[in-house]
């Protein structure tokens, strides 16, 4: 499912559609661990919709309600939110807590993409 905001796309992934979506992506994938009622996480989700964009086919990237999907949220511990994890491989290669500014979050992106 793809979440339209402001003409760009997030990968709209739940308990039901994670694996197949996010482990078994062919890309790296930024998953977006956030809840309605987390005024950092509207501030991340800009910033994703934008950097999904730029990077285009390059990376994937995802978000997922903590509130409608506890199965996932509790399997990859997430306790803090906004959390962002971004997986290559079906695995856990990086995680950011908290808010940060879009250039942090490209730079972390851009380093789990293939040369």
């Amino acid at each position: 499912m793809l979440q339209e905001t402001e003409g760009r796309r997030l990968t709209v992934v739940t308990d039901a559609t994670f694996a197949d979506t996010v482990l078994a992506a062919d890309r790296p994938v930024v998953v977006d661990f956030w809840a309605q009622w987390c005024p950092p996480c509207v501030a991340v989700s800009r910033s994703l919709t934008e950097l999904a964009g730029e990077f285009g086919d390059q990376l994937l990237v995802a978000t997922l309600n903590t509130d409608e999907n506890p199965a996932t949220t509790r399997a990859y511990g997430v306790m803090s939110l906004p959390t962002l994890l971004i997986f290559a491989g079906g695995e856990v290669v990086g995680s950011i807590v908290g808010s940060r500014p879009k250039n942090h979050l490209r730079l972390a992106f851009a380093r789990h993409l293939q040369p």
